[in-house]
């Protein structure tokens, strides 16, 4: 014969009411750049893992640069940055080494992209930091119906006669480089004695735009709506992509001193609450269904195929560490702002 206990059988009871309706699922939290972790993409990487994805989206590595800064990049497990900011965030102590050797489709890119110690920026102290994603040259993107020939320098954004049809992005480094580069100089180490004369001609280019857009949506946008004749094309083919499938007949150049490009990486933040979730996203992000979504959906280049070869690879400026990017920063609040920069930066 048996009984049961009326006091236990209401903690049993008790129990599970308290018991929660499901179990916690982990989350992933992500920092990158619009059309890196498109919403059906994101999607399927939950189903099969049984997780939550957060993307936050940025549209400059200032603001990049901002979010890691805040919490020391607590709040992100994954960030997508260029090599330059990669090595920044290394020297700020904010990420931490990744093992190619635990992503498996590592060993589908192009070798290139895998010879890590030859890419400034990713490699410190014989560990590697970040796993190359996408690149991109930054060109000049023309409207065919207001040039009778393409623009083929730099120097077009400060033409006067498109004064007001000019768009450029708003950012302070690299428009620091581009007027460097007009110059004739080096785009990434400006001299001292350099700073006042490159801020005046920035001062020159706030005048001669538009504006200075932040997201190619926005660009895109504003170059229909306005007549836009030149735009600089900060995230490079992929508004290229997105400006010709919104019906405009418009070209694309490298101009003759070359193009800064930019190329984009995956890295891990120091404070990423798990790091085998992590790799996974890396893992899935070169699965060549994600990678090719990648090139049909943004005109971006993958590291898994070779890039059609009229991206002239051979007048491509690989983005640097700046001189000093915070003197390059700060002037460009005042120049975007409008305020005259102090006297000591003027001419």
């Amino acid at each position: 014969m048996s009984y049961r206990c009326p006091a236990l059988a209401s903690l049993f009871l008790l129990s599970l009411f308290c018991m929660p309706a499901h179990a916690e699922r982990e989350v992933l939290r992500i920092l990158a750049w619009p059309g890196y972790a498109d919403a059906d993409l994101v999607d399927a990487f939950e189903q099969r893992r049984g997780v939550d994805v957060e993307v936050t989206l940025v549209g400059s590595d200032e603001a990049l640069r901002s979010k890691m800064a805040h919490n020391q990049g607590g709040d992100y497990d994954l960030i997508a940055a260029n090599t330059a900011e990669i090595a920044y965030y290394v020297s700020e102590n904010l990420l931490q080494p990744i093992q190619p050797a635990r992503i498996g489709n590592t060993t589908r890119q192009l070798w290139r992209f895998r010879d890590y110690r030859r890419i400034p920026g990713i490699s410190h102290d014989g560990q590697v930091y970040a796993i190359p994603y996408t690149y991109s040259d930054m060109g000049l993107i023309y409207d065919k119906q207001q040039f009778s020939a393409p623009p083929n320098s730099i120097t077009s954004l400060w033409d006067p006669r498109l004064q007001g049809r000019v768009l450029a992005f708003n950012t302070a480094s690299h428009n620091f480089s581009i007027a460097s580069q007009a110059r004739g100089r080096d785009p990434f180490v400006i001299a001292s004695d350099d700073f006042p004369q490159i801020t005046e001609q920035l001062i020159a280019l706030r005048r001669n735009v538009l504006t200075f857009y932040s997201q190619p949506e926005e660009a895109a946008t504003l170059f229909r709506d306005h007549r836009v004749a030149l735009l600089y094309a900060n995230y490079g083919r992929q508004q290229l992509k997105q400006l010709r499938d919104a019906g405009a007949d418009v070209g694309y150049v490298i101009p003759r001193e070359g193009a800064l490009a930019w190329l984009d990486c995956w890295a891990i933040s120091r404070g990423a609450r798990n790091v085998e979730l992590a790799e996974a996203w890396i893992d899935y992000s070169l699965e060549p269904p994600a990678s090719r979504a990648l090139t049909e959906r943004q005109g971006l280049s993958n590291t898994l195929q070779e890039a059609d070869d009229s991206g002239q690879p051979g007048r491509l400026i690989w983005l640097r560490p700046v001189e000093d990017d915070q003197r390059r920063a700060a002037l460009w609040q005042r120049i975007i702002s409008g305020e005259r920069p102090p006297l000591e930066e003027r001419p």
